[in-house]
Parts: C-alpha cells; sequence; structure tokens
C-alpha cells in the first residue's frame, strides 16, 4: 500500500464485508476505536524501547507491576498491561485463546490505568466508551459478537499503516476513514465531520499571514466535531511540523464526536500535554478560562476556527445578560438561532492580534431584529474583515449556501472596510454533493490576501457603503455577478426565424405526402388529420 487513500479503501472494502445488519455510521464506534487502540499499543512499545523497560512485559511480581504502570502512566499517560497489549490480543485471537469477555477486560483496565496520571485523565478517561459490546447487531449471541470483534481486530492487525517511504501515515488513514463515514451517514455526517476543502479554506484564511516567533501556536475550535478542522490549520502553518508547535482547543458537546476528537488529535501524534478537549456545552457556560484570585479570566488565542450547527436552539433564560462578558455591549442571540452566540463567545477568546473564521448560513448577513443589532455591533466595533459566499451542497448535513466569516482582533484591523468574495458559482459538482477544487480555494485565498475588487467575484466596502445599506451584508448587494445574456442583432434574429419557417414548412410538406399514401384510411379520418397540420404549420 503506497497511500492514505488506498489503504483506507481497502479497509473500507474489508468493513463493508464484516459490518452485517450495523450502519456504517454506527460502524466506526467500532472499527475507529480499534484503530487507536493499536496506535496506543504500539506507542507504548515504542516508549518502553526507547527508556530501556522492555522487561516490564516480562515482570510477574504485582508491585514491581505496579511501579512500571505508574512509570509508564507519568511518560505517554496512560499504561497498557502486558496480557492487553495488541500484540497479545492478536496473538490470542490467532490461537483461539480469546474470550468473550477479554474484549471487556481490555477496555476496563485501560480506563483504570488512565487515573494514574491526573494531568492526563481527561485525555484518556472513557475514550473507549462507545463500544457496546452487547449490541446484538454485531451477533445474537456471546460468541457471535466476540467473533465479530475478532474480525475487526484481525481486519486492522493485517494493515501496515505506513506509505511507500516507511512514513507512518495512521493518522491520515484513521481522519480518511472519519470522512467516508462522514458521506455514508448522511444528514448525521454534518455533525462530526466538516469536508476538507472547507476547513483548508478555514485553516489558510487564520494562518496565511503568521510568523513563527518561536512561541506555541494558540488555536481553538468551540464546536470541534472529529478534530478534523484543528488537524488541517496545524499543517497550514508554516512550522506546523515542529512537534508541540500548536497548543490546542477543543469543546464538543456529543459525546461520541469528543471521543473522535481525542483519538484523531493523538493519532496525529498531538501530545496529550498539547491538547485541552472538553466535553460540554460550548454557549451554556463560558470556557476556557484561567482563574486568578477567583476571578474567571478568558484565554485568548491566536486562531479561532469553527463550523458551528446552522441556526440552532439554544437556551437563553439561563445567560446572565449583565455579567456573562461574551454577549455584553453586543446583544444575546435569538433562542431560536444561535448562530451569533457562537460569532460572540469566539470573539470573546480572540486575541487582539488574532484572526477568527467561522462558516454560517447566509441569514446572518441579512436577518433583523436581534441579530441586525449584534452584526451593526461588530461592524462598528471594526471586528470583521471579510464575508466569502461558498456555493451549495457541500456539507453532509445540508444543502443550503453558506458563508464564511473571516474576523481579525482589534490590533490586527489596519482599515474599516470589509472585503466580500463570491465564490458560489465556483465549484466542481460531485454525484452527492459539490467540491471545491484546488484552483477555487487558491482563488478565494488570493483574493482575500489581495484584498481588491475583482469584476464579479469580489468588492472591498467602504464603512459609508455598508452604513448605506443599514448593515445589511448580503452580498449580491455588494458583487454583482450577474451575466447578461448575448444581445443578437435584429437581422440575426430574422434570418433565424426564416430558417425555422422554412424547416416547418418542409417538414409539414413532407407528412402531407406520407398522408396522402395511407392505404385504408377513410376520406374523413384524411381530412381530419390534414386540417390538424395546416393548424400545426400556420
Amino acid at each position: 500500500m503506497s497511500n492514505a487513500s488506498e489503504i483506507t479503501n481497502k479497509l473500507w472494502e474489508m468493513a463493508n464485508k464484516l459490518r452485517g445488519t450495523m450502519d456504517a455510521s454506527e460502524y466506526k464506534n467500532y472499527i475507529l476505536p480499534f484503530m487507536f487502540y493499536r496506535y496506543l499499543s504500539e506507542n507504548q512499545d515504542e516508549y518502553l524501547a526507547l527508556n530501556d523497560l522492555k522487561e516490564f512485559y516480562e515482570v510477574v511480581d504485582s508491585e514491581e507491576k505496579e511501579e512500571y504502570l505508574e512509570e509508564i502512566s507519568k511518560g505517554i499517560g496512560y499504561a497498557i498491561e502486558p496480557e492487553y497489549t495488541w500484540k497479545a490480543i492478536v496473538s490470542k485471537i490467532e490461537n483461539h485463546k480469546i474470550i468473550a469477555s477479554d474484549f471487556q477486560d481490555l477496555f476496563d483496565g485501560f480506563t483504570n490505568n488512565a487515573k494514574r496520571n491526573p494531568i492526563a485523565e481527561e485525555d484518556f478517561a472513557n475514550v473507549f466508551s462507545d463500544i457496546n459490546l452487547g449490541d446484538t447487531r454485531l451477533g445474537a449471541g456471546t460468541n457471535e459478537r466476540a467473533k465479530a470483534l475478532n474480525d475487526i481486530v484481525l481486519m486492522i492487525n493485517e494493515i501496515t499503516f505506513k506509505d511507500e517511504s516507511g512514513r507512518d501515515i495512521l493518522g491520515d488513514v484513521y481522519e480518511y476513514l472519519i470522512g467516508q463515514f462522514a458521506a455514508n451517514a448522511g444528514k448525521k455526517g454534518g455533525e462530526f465531520y466538516t469536508p476538507h476543502e472547507v476547513s483548508k479554506i478555514l485553516a489558510k484564511l487564520v494562518t496565511h499571514d503568521v510568523v513563527d516567533n518561536g512561541e506555541q501556536f494558540r488555536l481553538y475550535d468551540p464546536t470541534m466535531g472529529s478534530g478534523s478542522l484543528l488537524l488541517t490549520v496545524q499543517k497550514e502553518l508554516p512550522y506546523g511540523n515542529r512537534d508541540g508547535s500548536v497548543e490546542f482547543y477543543g469543546q464538543e458537546l456529543n459525546t461520541t464526536t469528543y471521543n473522535l476528537a481525542r483519538m484523531n488529535l493523538m493519532m496525529h501524534g498531538v501530545n496529550y500535554r498539547n491538547m485541552e478537549l472538553k466535553r460540554a456545552d460550548t454557549l451554556d457556560t463560558d470556557w476556557p478560562f484561567s482563574e486568578k484570585n477567583n476571578v474567571q479570566i478568558p484565554l485568548k488565542f491566536d486562531a479561532v476556527v469553527a463550523n458551528p450547527p446552522y441556526s440552532q436552539n439554544w437556551e437563553t433564560k439561563t445567560i446572565d445578560r449583565e455579567k456573562d462578558q461574551r454577549f455584553r455591549g453586543y446583544g444575546i442571540a435569538p433562542a431560536s438561532k444561535a448562530d451569533y452566540a457562537f460569532v460572540l463567545h469566539g470573539l470573546y477568546h480572540l486575541d487582539e492580534n488574532g484572526t477568527m473564521a467561522i462558516v454560517l448560513p447566509h441569514g446572518v448577513l441579512f436577518r433583523g431584529a436581534a441579530e441586525g443589532k449584534i452584526r451593526k455591533n461588530i461592524i462598528e466595533n471594526n471586528l470583521l474583515d471579510t464575508v466569502i459566499g461558498l456555493p451549495a451542497n457541500l456539507f453532509y448535513g445540508t444543502s443550503i449556501p453558506t458563508t464564511v466569516l473571516v474576523f481579525k482582533g482589534r490590533k490586527k484591523r489596519q482599515n474599516r472596510d470589509i472585503l466580500f468574495i463570491d465564490a458560489s458559482n465556483e465549484f466542481e459538482k460531485g454525484k452527492n454533493q459539490n467540491k471545491l477544487t484546488e484552483e477555487n480555494i487558491q482563488k478565494i485565498i488570493e483574493t482575500y490576501h489581495n484584498r481588491v475588487d475583482v469584476d464579479k467575484y469580489a468588492h472591498v466596502a467602504t464603512m459609508e457603503e455598508i452604513e448605506e445599506n443599514d448593515y445589511n451584508l448580503n452580498i449580491p448587494r455588494y458583487v454583482d455577478n450577474f451575466e447578461e445574456e448575448e444581445v443578437k442583432p435584429l437581422s440575426q434574429l430574422s434570418a433565424e426565424l426564416t430558417d425555422i419557417q422554412s424547416e416547418i414548412t418542409t417538414s409539414t410538406n413532407t407528412l402531407f405526402e406520407l398522408l396522402g399514401s395511407l392505404k385504408g384510411a377513410s376520406d374523413e379520418s384524411k381530412a381530419e388529420l390534414e386540417k390538424f397540420m395546416q393548424s400545426f404549420g400556420e
């Protein structure tokens, strides 16, 4: 196997043969965690080899074993006991010595050992909680379910997650699979996955002018899904491949998706010390923050990226309108549409030299009432930098066209104009979804960087224009992409009409000749047909 996509295709083909009656979107709760377990086990093998601790796997004395487990947990944040390593489990399966309860013991043991390191516990605790070992769709009885799990383990073990150069691509395969599961999950796919092309745009927007100052790049996604957007930002950083280059923060409400994100980041080599992920409702209570003298101080980030659920309901009654600093001075988004609540939350955590890019429905550009007031306040505070219109049908969860809003911290904004880019008509049509090509993406980024008018594509609007439009940001007000139809000369139209009339006459005469040659038809029938054809010719 030479690359991640080839390996993914093979895994997907194998998985489809195994999953039986289970829906593909649910089968991910088995195949992805087992891939992660293999990664953790092999990562522990490498750690033991590097630190001269390989004898741990031969230890029999319980006290000595306990000391090893503590030492390993301090080093990598977790510990796997010798009898539950990936190699040990595969060996048991191949030698027909595994029993159904081994899988439960394996995950229980991991969870218990994750508690040994308080710093890492939140990163590893309950990460395998979505594996339902008793699901009857795996098999009617205990033995059938155990066989199904055995097959999954052997399938994953069969693959060598290396490319032709020997580089480890397990993380890339994992992310490809997440995309496959999202595509097969229909509307639910949008809940945990942002299409890579869209992630790439957001990542390029928030990193295009970043310079390496030797410090960690602080990155936050308040609706992180499976964490793919966070990882895409790291890839776009000019120094993103340096160990510890990014400090990741993310928040996600859905437990399954939160677990996917933890696995995804770690399988891409992100150390648990460089990630702070939380399962919680982003809008309900503010996070992340530090505390000083019992006062919560919001953490600020170099970049904030988000693809939140569009126009969802949210609980506004529990929001303290006076004390919740996220919304103070801007307003509270309506209970039926949380879009601007996510925007204000992100802005609250944006460093004054940082950039935020967020995907939202077009309604945020022009809806009035409370949203209109929030929009006006944001613009008057000179935080909105760019409005980008994307094509329809890019996402798994919805076919509606979306917009990317780019905000910049107060110190980073050098002007008071707003750039509008209409990229809604530039895409490659796909079978189920539209796709953005590299050329489409590059055009958006170059236009963003150049910040000049482009006919029928982009316009730099002054604050006076925005005010004249009563702070309505609907893109067609600023970018006219209407293509007029070619106006033909009257002489050309006359000639075309003459040709058409000639064709009609010729066709009518031919039909009359055919009618005349009909045998056995009554004179009355012929007369009726002739009358009809004459009216047609006229």
